[in-house]
């Protein structure tokens, strides 16, 4: 029974890991499910654990990785979060019409300037509309003629068009928001639950198969 119980909780912790990454890549979130490992008493011990009178066997499914960044970011995706601004009083969200990424480097009011876009497309500019909402725009810039997202450009240096572009007065490059809410994207608890479940079974077929 010992034996059956270690190869049953070692085999439920690879399943739910294997599903806690296909949630992950289900949901859009790329690479980031790598960082989920799984092991169980058989491999770190090979051997059940005492336990008062009796023993125990476990399996488990871990973040492997030593990022805050990245284990902040499976918090977050897999229990949800409050995401409040670190510094000063805007969360900035960055709109369709500029880019996403400059190289690797993803576009934010802080990277905007470095990464050459103040020059490309325009420096910053900080509105406040009537009704509260904070924004940073561009002005005297231009977008794609056929509204192709990512596009906004600056004018030539003569105040011309470049070629496939249409003039925008104003262009919308962020918008602040004080806070948002992040819903979690992947049940992690129904996925240990379903592996929970699934022991007795297991420990069954490895009874049955010595």
């Amino acid at each position: 029974l010992k034996t059956a119980s270690l190869n049953a909780t070692q085999i439920a912790a690879g399943r739910a890991k294997a599903k806690v990454q296909g949630g992950m890549r289900s949901a859009g979130l790329g690479r980031l499910g790598n960082a989920i490992g799984n092991g169980g008493d058989l491999g770190k011990r090979g051997a059940v654990r005492a336990q008062g009178g009796g023993w125990s066997a476990s399996g488990w499914v871990h973040v492997r990785s030593k990022s805050e960044r990245t284990v902040g970011a499976i918090e977050a995706y897999t229990a949800g979060a409050e995401i409040s601004p670190r510094k000063g009083r805007w969360l900035w969200i960055a709109s369709d019409d500029i880019p996403a990424r400059v190289g690797r480097r993803s576009v934010t009011p802080e990277t905007y300037n470095r990464l050459g876009l103040a020059t490309k497309i325009g420096p910053l500019v900080f509105v406040l509309t009537p009704s509260g909402r904070a924004l940073l725009v561009v002005q005297g810039a231009s977008l794609s003629a056929s509204g192709k997202s990512r596009s906004a450009k600056s004018l030539r240096k003569n105040g011309g068009l470049r070629k496939g572009q249409v003039a925008a007065e104003t262009i919308v490059a962020f918008v602040g928001i004080r806070r948002t809410s992040r819903a979690a994207r992947v049940d992690v608890n129904a996925i240990m639950r379903d592996a929970q479940a699934s022991l007795p079974g297991l420990i069954d077929q490895q009874l049955g198969s010595r």
